[in-house]
C-alpha cells in the first residue's frame, strides 16, 4: 500500500508532459472531442472514424484493431450506433475500460442523442466519471476540467433556446437528408422531416420523396438541408421539385476537419443553428 502511495505521489509531482497519460480511443469525432475537454493533456485521444466521415458506412481496419488492443479506454456512443464495434473490439482482444457515452439519457430510436445539448452533458458526465474511475490521480484534473466545460455547455443550450426563439412556432420546420435531429427537435421545438431513416444507408421509396415533396410544398417549408455525411441527391431533388433552395450542409453525426466550420461540438452546434434559422426565415 505503501509502495502504491508513493507511487502516485511521484507521479502527481511530475509535469504533466512527462506523466504517462491514459489512451482513450473513441468511436466517432463527436466523442473524440468530449474526451479531449475533459482529458485535457492528461489522455492520448485517438478517434476511429475521423471528422467529416460516415460511422454507419464505416469498415474498420487492422490498423483500428491494432489501436484499439493499445487502448486502456473505449468510449462509445451505444444504441446501435457503431454497428461495427463489438466485432472490432473481438478482433483487437480489448480488455479495457469501456464507457457507453448516451447511458442514463431518456433516448428514442434515434441513436443521435447529442444533437440535444442536455443530453451532451450527460455524454461528458459519464465519460468523465469512466474517466476518473481508469485514471484515479487524475481524477481532480478530469472534474474540473468537465465542470468548466458543462457551463459553456449550459451557456450553449440557452443560446440555442434564445436563436430558436427567434423564429415564429410556426415555421420551425426542416427537412434534412437522414433522420439525425430527433433530440434537437424533442429539445428546441423543431419539426424535422428526413429523405432517409437513422441511418445513412436506408433508401426512401418514390412514394417517400413524393410525400416529402407534398409537405414542402403544402406546408410552405423553406429550410431544406443536407448533411456533410449524406449524398446531396434525393434533398436536391425534392428542393426542384417543391421549387426551393438547399442550405449549407448541416454537421449531425461527425464534426469537420480542423479548418472547417465545425472542428468541435460547439462549434457544430453553434453553425448548426445559425444555418437553421436563417432557413427557417426566409421567405
Amino acid at each position: 500500500m505503501r509502495a502504491f502511495l508513493f507511487v502516485l505521489l511521484v507521479l502527481a509531482a511530475l509535469p504533466a508532459s512527462a506523466q504517462p497519460k491514459l489512451k482513450v480511443i473513441s468511436t466517432f469525432s463527436i466523442l473524440g472531442d468530449f474526451v479531449a475537454q475533459v482529458g485535457g493533456d492528461r489522455v492520448e485521444d485517438g478517434v476511429i472514424v475521423g471528422p467529416d466521415t460516415d460511422v454507419h458506412t464505416y469498415q474498420p481496419t487492422p490498423i483500428d484493431a491494432r489501436r484499439l488492443a493499445a487502448a486502456q479506454v473505449l468510449v462509445s456512443n451505444g444504441l446501435g450506433f457503431e454497428g461495427w464495434l463489438d466485432r472490432l473490439a473481438e478482433a483487437a482482444s480489448f480488455k479495457g475500460r469501456r464507457i457507453i457515452a448516451s447511458q442514463g439519457t431518456t433516448t428514442t430510436l434515434d441513436p443521435h442523442c447529442w444533437q440535444d445539448v442536455g443530453c451532451a452533458r450527460r455524454y461528458v458526465a459519464n465519460i468523465t466519471e469512466g474517466l476518473t474511475a481508469a485514471d484515479p490521480a487524475n481524477a481532480a484534473f478530469y472534474r474540473a476540467h468537465a465542470a468548466d466545460y458543462d457551463q459553456r455547455l449550459a451557456a450553449l443550450d440557452t443560446w440555442i433556446r434564445s436563436e430558436i426563439a427567434k423564429v415564429p412556432p410556426e415555421r420551425r420546420k426542416v427537412i434534412t437528408g437522414h433522420n439525425a435531429f430527433q433530440y434537437f427537435a424533442r429539445a428546441y421545438g423543431v419539426r424535422f422531416e428526413a429523405a432517409r431513416g437513422y441511418n445513412t444507408d436506408s433508401e426512401p421509396t418514390a412514394r417517400d420523396i413524393a410525400g416529402l415533396i407534398r409537405d414542402v410544398r403544402a406546408q410552405h417549408i423553406k429550410a431544406l438541408f443536407v448533411e456533410n455525411l449524406t449524398n446531396p441527391a434525393l434533398i436536391d431533388q425534392v428542393a426542384h421539385d417543391a421549387g426551393v433552395h438547399v442550405g449549407p450542409a448541416l454537421y449531425s453525426d461527425a464534426l469537420s476537419r480542423p479548418d472547417g466550420p465545425a472542428p468541435t461540438y460547439e462549434a457544430m452546434m453553434r453553425y448548426n443553428v445559425t444555418a437553421l434559422v436563417v432557413g427557417m426565415m426566409k421567405n
